[in-house]
């Protein structure tokens, strides 16, 4: 009866104080995180074949890749380490990962010195993972995109079409999404590239989404919804990469200019309460 009580009374100290609940959810995520990663670190031992396999095919594709670029475009002295970029690149190890319900998340151990924050994107060598929802000093929380809140630009790669990118728990299918809202005009076709528009700040554009399963017209008849099959097996990721985008709070500032124009006078203010100072 004591640890029954007990347990309720703490149930209630945490809902009805914030600083109690912020503890908790540390609390919860350094002993959850702990566990999964002893979890993973036995599950990778029998899976060190399929992931040289994957990084021979990244480096495979990243040669390739290179190669085509030296041979379609003539640089005279040009250093790729100089090379400006508003992305920076955070590698990080999937330790756990749900797939099978209608909101699936990841677990991430990552490196503590990373400046890992909320709503940062997530990718593989094959393509898009998710959003970054939580964070920790070792570990980051991944809302999935076979999460029914996820909702994520997408467009095709051969046009300027774009859509959202959603999560329809009812196929059962954790390789195959959905993308929506693709204007009938759109040159749909099977076995198309679906790859990320750039339009938000979260992820860069051309980051590889999947191949175009089937469509068929919406119940209004005005847009295509279109069945993705995912270049990545959501069953089975291992390393993934979290993406800073270093641009992002100048472009939310001139995306917002009421938020801008506010900050202005707020400095103009400042700057000016000083000088009445002096000369009362």
């Amino acid at each position: 009866m004591f640890l029954f009580l007990f347990v309720i009374s703490l149930g209630l100290t945490v809902n009805s104080h914030s600083y109690h609940k912020n503890k908790y959810v540390t609390s919860a995520n350094f002993f959850s995180g702990t566990i999964y990663n002893w979890k993973s670190n036995v599950t990778d031992y029998f899976s060190l074949r399929e992931q040289n396999d994957a990084l021979a095919d990244e480096n495979m594709r990243l040669r390739t890749l290179l190669r085509s670029t030296q041979d379609t475009i003539i640089f005279e002295t040009l250093d790729s380490t100089v090379l400006t970029t508003p992305y920076t690149y955070y590698p990080a190890k999937v330790i756990n990962n749900s797939y099978a319900k209608t909101k699936n998340y990841l677990t991430l151990r990552k490196r503590a010195e990373d400046a890992i924050e909320t709503d940062m994107g997530v990718i593989s060598s094959k393509g898009i993972v998710g959003i970054i929802n939580k964070v920790s000093r070792k570990y980051a929380s991944v809302q999935s995109i076979l999460n029914t809140n996820s909702k994520i630009n997408a467009k095709l790669k051969n046009s300027f079409h774009f859509g959202s990118l959603v999560w329809d728990p009812e196929t059962k299918n954790p390789n195959e999404a959905k993308l929506v809202d693709i204007p009938r005009q759109a040159p749909v076709v099977v076995g198309d590239t679906i790859v990320t528009d750039g339009k938000s700040t979260i992820f860069p554009r051309g980051i590889l989404v999947g191949t175009i399963k089937e469509f068929e017209l919406s119940n209004n008849q005005d847009y295509y919804d279109v069945t993705i099959t995912l270049f990545n097996d959501m069953t089975s990721l291992h390393h993934v990469y979290i993406i800073e985008n270093n641009e992002k709070e100048a472009i939310k500032q001139i995306e917002n200019p009421g938020d801008a124009s506010v900050l202005e006078i707020q400095q103009s203010n400042n700057q000016e309460t000083p000088q009445a100072n002096a000369e009362q």
